[in-house]
């Protein structure tokens, strides 16, 4: 059974079906995509999707330049996103978006109970019920593709008569205003670069400086095309970027008093302003699941996942989409993975799937032999160009197994996680990972006896991987394996 009909339920519905397991879809929203109906505010995704890449369109090595498609097995079904785009921008509108996902589910021939709102959950004997506005649904193992999508904010004195970001008006009613945003992450940075041709003044303010993603070298911190809003306060253009502790909010008039303190030390300040947002994030609306077992952490209550996406507390409990962060990886350098958006995501989906089918019904999906004198080649490629590995750097990993009971195989791409935890017959598996100067390079694992090495393959100005240097590096790294 899955809940939720947005980019995780259709990628995780594609791959069951792929799979030959049997299952429901449901939705609360009329059709797929809803969440793109409404946000982002200023229309237009973070995502990029570019019709025109170094890799040709319609395979699979082009999802690396495609970070907003659903991935697909079939070629003809793939990148969609870019056939109906304006050629405006390389981020696709949110109406472009909703219309891809509606495009991937019909082609695919995906099935779904639409208006279909998920209302309560129990459990009885090895089965969940699924209590919905349509009736109640049994079922073995329970998906919720359920997304972000319930506004949150903190416990501040007056901030609870607050807009939140889901409730920002129309852009040009904020004409002439002054605009108080609580927060300086990515929803924070939108409209405050949406508003700079409507408001008089726009303050962002928050305990901490804010990140940006071109300083933290990773999707880390607000996104490049959003800064223009601080260079607007690094030149005194009428923006202001406070760190600072929000203390109160107040009515006042038909405007708004707003009390700070500077987490600098530089003491109290007072606004008074037109409008007050809170860009302070979303939770994860997950009605009665606590009752269950299900464990959540931090401010947006994102529920513990291991690294297949399963609650940690609730046995048979999986998540998709966007919650998927939840299963954090190893996090290497402190960089979370990109389980956040759908260029991430898309792929937890498939291995979640593929999870779900090994273990519930014994469906193995087959693992393609590779010759011995092509593995070195198949990994050194995968390291230059699996869209899978720079998408979900030092998270998710191609691994290949050396089995002398069945020969080298390709045993696809798993969590990395899971990988240099568990045991199993002897392998290897190839990641993209990032240090923190940005340069990317391949990391090796091997698992010799079940112990394993890690080799770090040189970093190159090209991102070209499969040079003399790292085959050479490499053939030292596998010769435990391969001789």
């Amino acid at each position: 059974m899955i809940v939720g009909t947005g980019p995780g339920g259709l990628q995780v519905s594609y791959s069951l079906r792929r799979l030959g397991i049997r299952h429901a879809l449901i939705s609360a929203d009329p059709s797929p995509g809803g969440m793109f109906r409404r946000w982002p505010f200023f229309q237009r995704l973070l995502s990029w999707t570019k019709p025109y890449a170094p890799i040709p369109r319609g395979t699979r090595y082009y999802e690396r330049y495609d970070w907003n498609s659903l991935v697909p097995d079939e070629d003809r079904y793939r990148a969609l996103q870019p056939r109906l785009m304006d050629g405006t921008s390389y981020f696709p509108a949110r109406a472009e978006m909703e219309m891809s996902l509606a495009t991937f589910a019909r082609e695919t021939g995906i099935e779904a109970r639409y208006g279909c709102r998920w209302e309560s959950t129990s459990r009885e004997a090895d089965r969940f019920v699924l209590r919905t506005s349509d009736g109640e649904y049994r079922c073995r193992v329970a998906i919720f593709a359920i997304g972000m999508a319930e506004p949150w904010k903190p416990d501040i004195p007056g901030l609870d008569a607050v807009p939140h970001y889901a409730d920002t008006r129309a852009a040009d009613t904020y004409t002439d205003k002054r605009i108080f945003i609580i927060g300086k992450e990515v929803s924070a940075f939108e409209l405050a670069n949406g508003f700079l041709p409507w408001a008089r003044q726009i303050v962002l303010a928050s305990p901490r400086p804010a990140q940006l993603s071109v300083m933290t070298n990773s999707l880390v911190g607000v996104r490049a095309r959003y800064v223009q809003p601080y260079e607007d306060h690094v030149l005194g253009g009428g923006v202001l970027l406070l760190n600072a502790t929000i203390d109160e909010v107040l009515r006042s008039g038909s405007g708004y008093r707003v009390r700070i303190t500077r987490s600098d030390g530089g003491g109290p300040l007072v606004f008074e302003v037109d409008d007050v947002i809170a860009t302070t994030g979303f939770s994860t609306p997950l009605l009665d699941l606590r009752s269950l077992g299900v464990s959540t952490f931090g401010r947006n209550g994102i529920p513990a996942l291991s690294p297949f996406f399963e609650s940690i507390g609730a046995p048979d409990v999986y998540f998709a989409g966007t919650v998927t962060q939840g299963a954090p990886g190893l996090k290497k350098h402190g960089l979370p993975s990109s389980s956040g958006g759908v260029g991430g995501h898309r792929y937890n989906g498939r291995i979640l799937a593929r999870h779900v089918a090994q273990k519930y019904f014994a469906v193995d999906p087959e693992r393609p032999k590779l010759e011995r004198e092509g593995v070195l080649s198949f990994l050194l490629a995968e390291a230059a160009h699996a869209p899978e590995l720079w998408l979900q750097k030092s998270y998710l990993v191609r691994v290949v197994l050396v089995d002398p009971a069945r020969g080298i195989l390709d045993d696809g791409i798993l969590p990395l996680q899971h990988f240099v935890d568990s045991g199993g017959p002897d392998a290897v598996a190839v990641a993209v990972e990032a240090n923190p100067k940005g340069e990317n390079y391949p990391a090796i694992y091997v698992r010799n006896a079940n112990a394993i090495s890690e080799h770090l393959l040189p970093s190159n100005p090209l991102l070209d991987f499969e040079t003399a240097e790292h085959r050479a590096q490499l053939t030292a790294a596998l010769a435990p394996l391969l001789g």
